[in-house]
């Protein structure tokens, strides 16, 4: 019997890179809705019950694929929140490259066009947003980064929770779970 859960796929930053923004996510999201650490969403609903297609293709991509450079180039206002907009070449040719493939399987959000970022702070009011934004422009300099895997995730209405992770040129174990997130602290 397969698993008809949606699939989240998300790619995985270097440590400093992630260390930086996670630290800004616990200092900024609500921490009663922060139930994941840090993450860059790829696709937000990916058929459960084609988890084995999936799962090959991801790691067929990832073995000839090297780890994608990242620039976290700016930040942008998403109404209720703030994130951390990225640039990478190489990246938006990987998404573009599996949105062609699985354009049946597609959401009308995974359908539209894709603006990689990563999300600090959510779920706030509008003028706690904008003070944030405000702030973190004041101090903003860009920085390099990379990403590190593709991350695989169940979601059951809940946490998510890890199905597979695929590190890039064979970097890490195919099919091997993603880390679980942290636990958050109340702090």
């Amino acid at each position: 019997m397969s698993d008809a859960a949606p699939l989240i796929l998300t790619l995985a930053l270097d440590t400093p890179s992630f260390a930086r923004l996670e630290a800004l996510r616990r200092a900024h999201f609500p921490p009663e809705r922060n139930f994941l650490s840090v993450h860059l969403t790829l696709f937000h609903a990916l058929p459960g019950a084609e988890r084995a297609a999936v799962e090959d293709r991801l790691a067929a991509l990832t073995a000839r694929t090297p780890p994608p450079a990242l620039r976290f180039a700016g930040l942008r206002s998403l109404g209720r929140g703030t994130a951390y907009t990225v640039e990478s070449t190489a990246l938006m040719a990987l998404r573009e490259e599996l949105a062609r493939d699985w354009r049946p399987w597609l959401t009308p959000q995974d359908a539209q066009g894709f603006r990689p970022h990563v999300t600090v702070q959510n779920k706030v009011t509008p003028e706690a947003a904008r003070g944030l934004l405000a702030a973190l422009q004041r101090d903003f300099t860009p920085w390099s980064g990379r990403g590190e895997a593709l991350c695989l995730w169940h979601y059951r209405g809940g946490p998510w929770e890890g199905a597979a992770r695929f590190g890039f040129g064979g970097t890490a174990a195919e099919a091997a779970p993603p880390p679980p997130p942290p636990p958050l602290s109340g702090g």
